[in-house]
């Protein structure tokens, strides 16, 4: 017996931009393409500028990068399906990242991400009806020594438990201010994007806020470098966890 198999009808071309949209984007992606020896360097950032417009990459903004950068949007397509930084379909204001890899895991991000799901009432790489919030699991935020970490818009809230996550997403949604523990303010998902594209973050403060590593990473940097360590490493909840120099 033969199955029968349809196979559609053919995609139509990406609508282009509104005329206004397209000039503006135009003269960023000038400002964007003057940074590199080649115009195809561009593209991440280029990217990142079309996701800023719309708060995800579009096939109108992959096929704005192909034009302007000289390629197939086979190549541009090929780039933006492999970054997990790009979204592929409309999202949510503040994108929420808990890490579910190993050390988080174990220390309490699995639970974070459980109780969001059921908290949002929305799966993995799912958006809340009110188009606040996206919600996914991360393999790692590079922020072990803060475990678990979850972060807002690239942005980390450490030491976080499934109390202190569901209050931070309730005041997101609620429009409150929401500081992160260390790093820039927060800002929207598109900003976010334009900032990533190369563009300046004009807020105050935001360029000076800044964020260091854990005493246990900078301790391990010393002893990396021959150098006696005698700090006492303390875990983040203030519980002693070694040795001295440890």
């Amino acid at each position: 017996m033969t199955e029968n198999i349809s196979l559609g009808m053919p995609q139509l071309p990406a609508p282009a931009y509104p005329a206004e949209v397209r000039d503006r984007l135009t003269e960023d992606a000038k400002a964007i393409i003057a940074r590199y020896p080649d115009s195809r360097s561009a593209l991440l950032p280029m990217l990142h500028l079309v996701q800023a417009e719309e708060g995800h990459v579009t096939r109108t903004g992959m096929a704005f990068c192909a034009e302007t950068l000289g390629l197939t949007t086979a190549e541009v397509t090929a780039v933006a399906t492999f970054y997990t930084m790009y979204r592929r379909k409309p999202s949510g204001d503040y994108q929420v990242g808990v890490c579910t890899n190993t050390l988080c895991a174990v220390m309490g991000g699995d639970a974070i991400f459980e109780e969001l799901k059921a908290h949002l009432g929305v799966g993995n790489n799912e958006t809340t009806d009110d188009g606040s919030i996206t919600l996914e699991h991360i393999e790692c935020n590079a922020a072990c020594d803060f475990a678990p970490v979850v972060m807002v818009n690239w942005e980390f809230f450490d030491n976080q438990t499934p109390a202190s996550a569901k209050k931070m997403v309730d005041d997101l949604r609620a429009g409150r201010t929401v500081e992160p523990t260390r790093g820039a303010p927060l800002c929207t998902f598109k900003e976010t994007a334009r900032i990533l594209a190369g563009f300046p973050d004009e807020r105050p403060g935001a360029v000076e806020a800044t964020g260091g590593a854990g005493p246990a990473s900078l301790v391990g940097l010393r002893l990396a470098k021959g150098e006696q360590s005698n700090h006492r490493i303390v875990h983040p909840r203030g519980e002693t966890s070694g040795q001295e120099g440890e």
